[in-house]
């Protein structure tokens, strides 16, 4: 398969994949709080990629560690908490419109940071689908249509701290593979910092084999293996056969997946809401022309 459509595909599944997260993030806030969601999340990735890391670790970065650190806690920790407590006060369909943010973050964060320069056409295509997205959150949050200043903040602050990982992956580590990125970015960077997480949420001390703990389990553990291991096996991929514009362009799809499993859940869908879902897609449109970045 050529580049061009490895990336476009990559794109879809990981949408689907990323954008069914926030309504998994909401069923597990039914059986845990926040922090033990975002621990358990990292931790269950960090078990299940421990082999390929411990087979590959002659292979670990140490001339990029702090790369590696930077990227790890920016991509695959801090934002691993900060989602689960924004939608304990939010929908699951506006966390995933406001992660669409991430393209115009890392426009910013690659031009201040890492000095890329995107082109033209790849600009005006994010900032069509970025109106889309406003359109989207003008439309209402599925709860009765208001926001919440302090949960919105900490979902921008994730998804910043989103487009910090995919630029510093894209600039320092393109070298390492990404199923080895991945093993080693779950398995030795954030496993311990995911236990004492967890330890200090009183998880252990509280654990019981009782149903709600093990329908609780489930569904982190689908969030953890899809939409933590596997997605961002998947990212990094995405990350090699495009630019760091591009593949954030994942976000730009994911509220109109988000949205969909809030509909199944009884989260409500305005008309606005549906005419930003088709901004969204024409601006991706314009995305279709071979991205091109270099430094300035």
């Amino acid at each position: 398969m050529n580049a061009d459509k490895e990336k476009w595909l990559l794109l879809i599944v990981l949408s689907l994949i990323w954008g069914s997260s926030f309504i998994l993030i909401k069923k597990s806030l039914e059986h845990f709080s926040p922090y033990q969601v975002g621990a358990l999340r990292v931790l269950i990735a960090g078990i299940i990629l421990m082999p390929v890391a411990v087979s590959k670790y002659r292979l670990f970065p140490k001339k990029h560690l702090k790369w590696l650190l930077l990227a790890a806690f920016t991509g695959n920790f801090i934002p691993m908490f900060l989602f689960p407590i924004a939608e304990t006060e939010v929908s699951s369909s506006i966390a995933g419109i406001i992660n669409s943010m991430m393209p115009i973050f890392v426009i910013i964060v690659g031009a201040l940071i890492w000095k890329f320069e995107t082109t033209k056409r790849q600009m005006a295509g994010t900032l069509i689908s970025f109106t889309g997205v406003c359109l989207l959150a003008f439309g209402g949050d599925g709860e009765g249509g208001t926001f919440k200043l302090i949960p919105i903040l900490l979902l921008l602050l994730a998804t910043l701290c989103y487009a910090i990982s995919t630029t510093t992956v894209k600039s320092k580590l393109m070298e390492v593979s990404s199923t080895i990125l991945s093993a080693f970015v779950f398995a030795f960077v954030l496993f311990l910092p995911s236990v004492f997480a967890l330890s200090f949420t009183g998880f252990f001390t509280e654990f019981s084999l009782d149903k709600d703990t093990m329908l609780g389990l489930m569904f982190v553990s689908l969030l953890s293996v899809f939409g933590t291991g596997l997605a961002m096996m998947m990212n990094y991929r995405l990350l090699k056969v495009s630019s760091p514009l591009f593949a954030s362009t994942v976000t730009l799809l994911m509220p109109i997946v988000a949205i969909a499993w809030g509909i199944l859940d009884g989260e409500k869908l305005s008309l606005l809401q549906f005419a930003g879902t088709g901004v969204i897609i024409a601006g991706l449109i314009f995305l279709r022309s071979e991205p091109v970045i270099k430094k300035l």
